[in-house]
């Protein structure tokens, strides 16, 4: 469990990040975080992972802290940056000598993975293209079978056969011990991943519910011609007509539109956040 208290961090004291932030994530979610540029996502992966440290409050992860960086800790436990950055080394090489500070590496499975993303093996990361290295990184987090797994704009830079494979990677590697966060703005791209959604904006949380109960409190349909049954709290137009978020009279879960919702927690943060207890 990742349970983070009283969280304040900031990189000037002019421009404080969060405020007391607080948040729990259990395992067996791929939990979604959203949030603008600048809302502090990949600072909160960061402070989780132990590469920044908490102004004041705290941040745990099964009982250990971050900051430590024991090595325990650190074993279980791997980072996929938006920005790569790989020593100039073959992928079999590189995982040769990093996958030994990872007690439940599979090298036959990182090599599967590297085959999905039509990565070589024998070739250097000096010689590949930006989305290359960054699938082969991702190949070989997914290959520690760590328990915890933050991946900050993995899409990034990946063409569209590349995400695909991505998707059905992810989902396939999935299981109910780990715990997943995926940092992203192209919200689309996660919709058939995600089981759980956080939102950051204006250093807070302002939404973490799983799809489900998201689902259960609000219908998305979409065109001016379309209507639902309950009352209407948010619209925005998109390229599919008139994106429209209204209350779930009958609590039956329906398909979720994570733009519209990312969109509605951008411009009706407190009203959205209302409907939920936290």
């Amino acid at each position: 469990m990742i349970t983070i208290e009283d969280l304040t961090f900031w990189y000037s004291k002019q421009n404080r990040i969060f405020e007391k932030l607080n948040l729990k994530l259990d395992a067996g979610h791929i939990y979604g975080l959203l949030g603008k540029n600048g809302a502090g996502k990949t600072t909160l992966l960061k402070l989780i992972c132990g590469l920044s440290f908490p102004k004041s409050g705290t941040v745990s992860v099964d009982g250990q802290t971050p900051s430590k960086r024991k090595p325990g800790f650190l074993a279980d436990i791997f980072f996929v940056p938006e920005e790569i950055s790989v020593p100039s080394l073959t992928p079999g090489k590189f995982a040769e000598i990093h996958g030994s500070f990872y007690p439940a590496y599979d090298p036959a499975q990182f090599r599967e993975f590297l085959g999905k993303f039509q990565v070589d093996t024998n070739q250097n990361f000096s010689n590949m293209s930006h989305g290359q290295k960054k699938k082969g990184v991702i190949a070989f987090g997914l290959a520690t079978n760590t328990r915890y797994l933050f991946l900050d704009e993995p899409t990034n830079g990946l063409d569209i056969p590349s995400k695909a494979a991505f998707r059905s990677i992810l989902a396939a590697y999935f299981s109910e011990e780990k715990t997943i966060i995926v940092s992203t703005h192209m919200v689309r791209e996660l919709e058939s991943m995600i089981d759980s959604v956080i939102i950051l904006e204006n250093r807070r949380i302002i939404l973490k519910q799983t799809i489900d109960q998201i689902a259960q409190k609000f219908t998305f349909s979409h065109s001016s011609l379309s209507s639902s049954p309950g009352e209407m709290i948010y619209s925005v137009k998109s390229e599919l007509g008139l994106s429209k978020i209204s209350l779930n009279p009958s609590g039956i879960a329906g398909n979720v539109d994570l733009e519209a919702l990312f969109n509605a927690s951008i411009n009706i943060p407190d009203k959205l956040s209302s409907y939920f207890e936290y």
